[in-house]
């Protein structure tokens, strides 16, 4: 049944005046059994979960409204987490809270509201706003472990010292854990780019947008598009309160600002008629410098009024928009990734795998949004399932903190899929659960950490509170199969693989000349960057057909750039043990066509090859 929406109606159901949020009592001084820091969607849910195990809980925020991101940021909707067979909730237990309280899209001022009361009325839990942390106090114990056991706390002028048995960081950027000292990579630094950092983008309110008609087209285009993909995109899509689409229309967008662009918008209407908007993306803002954030966020109001003048005549059903106002925070989507007991990989995520220390489950497609004005970003695959162990929340170097939310222990390209707030939020309740339990049983995280009966105790808890958390055999993806996913796996870990959301590589398509020549410089940019000093010129492809013998002769150039031709490349690649009896069947022909498979193979041994012999 389709339903139509008036934002008229909508307004005069939203008369009444918003009451200003509860105001909470100021906290003892403790001790406390468990100080979380950041009032992020994730740290509320840790607060609650350690509160919930009878221990004396404090949250620390430093603004004055608690739900970051979904608040200050104003990202209103949630990326949700189902199976892919049954529609099943993986996210259940505190998120699943949240989410029937407040829907697939809320109101900012109802989400304030709701945090801040649902944290207030939790016995055991005292709540700090408007506070800043600093100096820890970090005990070295005689075995060399680095302890943290406090740290002073300043609000409205006052400064105290404040002790806790155990913490967590729930920080978007991993602040309390990076002073402590745990050791983090940077962007893309995993696999060499240290600078190259997911775009942030500013949401920002909108009104007069014709909801209806939105809807509708949306509707329609979703679904004509996926009979007919020349009529319709199929990538667009409505819900009650979200609607998603117009990527075509966006990419046509000429910015005043020559490092931002616009991206096909995600709208979220509000109960008073207004849509908040989540299309512009920054580029250029160093998430962990206040004074570049601070710029990148005046940056994008300044674009602001050319994004409305072309909305108005581009997007149907946008002629009589304007602009509200907009977020007092960015959306920051990647800056540290943390280095925990285990580090969640791409292959974990992609190949759907369980970890016997499970504490919550995903499968949001590993997003990677763009990093620079020419990138257009890539959907690197879509997972089935796959488990966080609860290793990657324990920080190396510092003993009684667990990292929670996008900057936990996750390699960057595994943090397209980890870095969405239900998958965080899971998190959160692990670790304040883990808290208790471990307070309880006299271990600190990381005895814990690689205990099976505690992580069992861990993991009854947590589903005794509904969270869903269950043993999987993983659903085998169909391109594990194919002789050449080896290789695949190597070049999609250094993120130079895509199979979007069907998980389709392509890897028997022939290798076109330029694929074949951006291919290999990415991965001569990536080997540069792991091997001091070794240099590899520009390796070009000639226009026309490649074949096998004319690719293994570029595959020789990233070892040596004089490396032989022809058929002395081919024997070569052999003396190397690049192309051994079973590849050579699989290729074929040296003077066959060459497919993508034998692509990421043949890069793929060389890269391995290569840094292998640097070590």
């Amino acid at each position: 049944m389709l339903t139509l929406f008036s934002a008229a109606a909508c307004r005069q159901s939203d008369e009444v005046q918003t009451p200003p949020l509860p105001v909470p009592r100021v906290p003892d001084k403790g001790p406390f059994d468990v100080i979380v820091v950041g009032g992020e969607p994730e740290g509320i849910a840790a607060a609650l979960a350690s509160a919930r195990s009878g221990k004396k809980t404090l949250l620390v925020e430093e603004s004055g409204a608690l739900g970051g991101l979904l608040t200050l940021g104003r990202l209103n909707f949630f990326d949700m987490n189902y199976t892919l067979d049954d529609h099943t909730l993986l996210t259940q237990g505190i998120f699943k809270e949240f989410y029937d309280e407040l829907g697939d899209a809320f109101d900012i001022e109802k989400a304030k509201r709701y945090f801040m009361e649902k944290v207030l009325g939790q016995e055991n839990l005292d709540v700090s706003m408007e506070t800043v942390w600093s100096d820890l106090l970090i005990r070295e114990d005689p075995d060399g472990g680095r302890v943290l056991t406090g740290m002073t706390l300043t609000r409205l002028g006052e400064t105290a010292v404040y002790e806790a048995k155990r913490f967590v960081d729930a920080t978007a950027d991993g602040n309390l854990a990076a002073a402590a000292g745990a050791p983090y990579t940077i962007g893309a630094e995993d696999y060499g780019f240290p600078e190259s950092n997911m775009a942030v983008t500013l949401v920002f309110n909108i009104d007069g947008v014709n909801w209806t008609e939105l809807y509708i087209r949306n509707n329609a285009s979703r679904m004509l598009g996926e009979i007919n993909s020349n009529w319709g995109d199929p990538n667009a899509g409505a819900l009650e309160r979200l609607i998603w689409g117009y990527g075509k229309e966006a990419q046509a967008y000429q910015p005043a600002d020559e490092n931002m662009r616009l991206r096909g918008p995600n709208l979220a209407r509000q109960q008073n008629g207004e849509i908040l908007v989540n299309a512009l993306l920054i580029f250029g803002v160093d998430p962990l410098d206040p004074g570049s954030v601070a710029e990148g966020l005046e940056r994008g109001k300044a674009e602001l009024p050319h994004v409305i003048e072309f909305m108005q005549s581009d997007f149907k059903g946008f002629k009589n928009v304007t602009l509200v106002d907009a977020a007092s925070r960015l959306y920051v989507r990647e800056s540290r990734h943390f280095l925990g007991e285990y580090r969640l990989t791409v292959t974990d995520v992609l190949e759907n795998r369980d970890h016997w220390d499970r504490i919550a489950h995903g499968n949001y497609p590993v997003d990677i949004q763009p990093k620079s004005p020419a990138d257009r970003g890539m959907v690197v695959g879509q997972p089935w399932i796959y488990s966080i162990p609860f290793r990657c929340l324990v920080p190396l170097n510092i003993e009684n903190l667990l990292t929670v939310g996008r900057s936990a222990s996750y390699d960057s390209l595994a943090h397209g899929s980890t870095r969405v707030v239900p998958v965080g939020v899971a998190a959160g309740e692990a670790a304040g659960v883990a808290a208790g339990l471990s307070i309880d049983a006299g271990v600190n995280f990381r005895e814990m950490s690689g205990n099976e009966a505690a992580i069992a105790d861990l993991q009854k808890e947590l589903t005794g509170r509904g969270a869903y958390l269950k043993a999987y055999d993983p659903p085998a993806e169909p391109v594990m199969a194919h002789w050449a996913y080896p290789g695949l796996r190597v070049i999609r870990a250094l993120g130079m693989a895509a199979g979007g959301y069907s998980n389709e590589y392509g890897l028997d398509e022939p290798v076109s000349f330029m694929r074949g020549q951006n291919i290999l410089n990415e991965l001569a940019n990536r080997l540069m960057k792991k091997i001091p000093g070794k240099e590899i010129p520009t390796i070009y492809f000639r226009e026309g057909t490649v074949d096998n013998l004319y690719l293994a002769e570029k595959i020789a150039n990233l070892a040596d750039p004089n490396a032989p031709k022809g058929e002395e490349a081919w024997a070569l690649l052999e003396s190397l043990g690049i192309i051994d009896p079973e590849l050579s069947q699989q290729m074929g022909d040296p003077m066959s066509e060459a497919k993508v498979g034998t692509l990421y193979v043949l890069g793929a041994r060389a890269y391995e090859m290569l840094i292998s012999g640097s070590d």
